[in-house]
């Protein structure tokens, strides 16, 4: 998983995965995603990412990709500044990275 290209995605060609929740969660789902003015599907994603973020899922592939050829100088300083942060807030830029792009996935579809 990749936070920084999987936060850009069309609902289109996104993966879909259809969740059974328990009662009444739905709504509390709703009534977060509403606070923090984003869809439920958003904040799905960023609850999700914060998650395995925490866990430490992504740190191996933040740090592969700080070795990769393929970045340019300017992404490999980025990604480095990025790691100096701390996880609280890696955490709230990924949602703030996330949040975005599903507003602009949300304005090219209309």
């Amino acid at each position: 998983m990749r936070p920084m290209k999987q936060a850009v995605y069309s609902s289109r060609t996104a993966d879909k995965f259809v969740v059974r929740l328990p009662e009444g969660m739905r709504e509390r789902i709703a009534d977060v995603a509403r606070s923090h003015h984003r869809s439920m599907n958003s904040e799905i994603i960023a609850r999700l990412e914060q998650s395995l973020f925490q866990e430490g899922a992504l740190d191996d592939e933040l740090s592969m990709r700080l070795d990769s050829p393929e970045l340019s100088l300017h992404e490999r300083e980025l990604l480095q500044r990025f790691r100096q942060l701390s996880r609280r807030q890696q955490n709230a830029l990924i949602a703030l990275i996330a949040a975005d792009a599903e507003l602009a996935a949300e304005a090219e579809a209309s």
